[in-house]
């Protein structure tokens, strides 16, 4: 359920996500398009729908909860990244053809179960760990899996995946080849065990940055959504096409004068060194605009750029705007987007507010959402 006791508005630019499928698409051989956690904030649906207009055909997603979700509104395959967590889950896995990413023995021998008990077969996703450190088979658990795989005639082994934990720091490229070779390893001896999955290692940066390790497919996410992986290093020009699709912005409710000495806002964290105008503007930590953009953030007001003045509050914000000219109640602030040719791009604000800019997107997308077009 969204946020919906503000004013704030969230508009996403779907054909900026389809401009930034078909530029992927052209690096890649064939992607599979993360839109887990409702597409990063911009919404399952209507993302899937998009990105199905223009040729995905592959899809990732978190629960099988979410996969169950997206299902129904695109043809091709659907990948639950977390796997069945739950006897529900796995019904619902072979129910509805949700490709499932397994990670444990236990979930192995579930979805056995329930083939036997539907009499067909159930593809399956094999998720190994290389250097993540979080869900997945270890290599060493690559015999234990293939010996249990030959007793579950009932599971087809069709994707091996694992995920890159450095692929978007250009300083730690040794770490993605060491765990590219985990990788190529674990697919070897799955081979002499007669398991021939189709391979899928990277992700947004690791499809940017490392074409060799493609493999059968790419997993872009941040990337989709106009995030540039490598903003800030010596890589950003392989991003630079990408275009943000979420704009936000919020009403000035107020403007009025701040003198010299006079505090603003709880704490007294700002106190104004010259006579200031600010304006007040409805956006807050309710509406999962950060506090700790307090004293630091910025907004576009008329096109400038206004900064945050003391501590960003539960629905009100005060921004400067002495060098702004006409402010006045109801102009638009944005948080994050553009406005008359000027931005406020995902990675300044991720970075004023001490995050990444999969956090802002996730944050800031669960307010009220419209759907535009370039």
């Amino acid at each position: 359920m969204p946020i919906d006791y503000n004013l704030l508005k969230v508009s996403i630019d779907l054909q900026a996500i389809q401009a930034n499928y078909r530029f992927l698409s052209s690096r890649g051989k064939r992607l599979i398009a993360v839109i887990k956690s409702d597409a990063y904030g911009h919404g399952l649906i209507p993302v899937g729908e998009a990105l199905a207009a223009v040729g995905a055909d592959f899809f990732a997603v978190g629960t099988v909860e979410e996969a169950a979700r997206l299902r129904p509104a695109v043809r091709g395959t659907v990948l639950a990244l977390l796997g069945p967590q739950s006897v529900e889950d796995i019904q619902i896995v072979a129910e509805q053809g949700i490709l499932p990413l397994v990670a444990r023995l236990d979930q192995l021998a579930g979805l056995e179960r329930e083939a036997a008990r539907l009499g067909r077969q159930i593809p399956i996703a094999l998720k190994f760990d290389t250097g993540m450190a979080r869900l997945g088979f270890a290599a060493a658990d690559v015999e234990a899996v293939a010996r249990a795989l030959g007793k579950m005639r009932l599971l087809r082994p069709e994707w091996l995946i694992s995920h890159l934990a450095t692929a978007d720091e250009p300083h730690q490229a040794e770490f993605v080849h060491e765990q590219a070779a985990r990788f190529q390893r674990i697919a070897d001896r799955l081979a002499l065990a007669g398991h021939h999955p189709q391979r899928s290692l990277v992700n947004s940066g690791g499809l940017l940055a490392f074409p060799e390790l493609a493999w059968n497919a790419q997993r872009p996410g941040i990337a989709l959504y106009g995030a540039n992986p490598f903003h800030g290093t010596d890589l950003a020009p392989l991003g630079r096409e990408l275009r943000p699709a979420m704009q936000v912005q919020a009403p000035v409710l107020a403007v009025h004068a701040l003198p010299k000495g006079a505090s603003i806002s709880y704490g007294r964290t700002y106190v104004a060194d010259m006579d200031k105008t600010v304006a007040i503007v409805a956006a807050g930590y309710a509406d999962n605009y950060s506090r700790g953009l307090s004293n630091k953030g910025w907004m576009l007001i008329r096109s400038q750029r206004a900064k945050i003045l003391g501590r960003v509050c539960m629905q009100l914000t005060a921004v400067d705007v002495t060098e702004i000219a006409g402010v006045a109640p109801g102009d638009a602030a944005v948080l994050l987007g553009e406005q008359d040719g000027q931005a406020i791009t995902p990675e300044e604000l991720a970075s004023w507010w001490g995050t990444i800019t999969y956090e802002v997107f996730c944050l800031l997308g669960m307010n009220r959402r419209e759907y535009a077009t370039s």
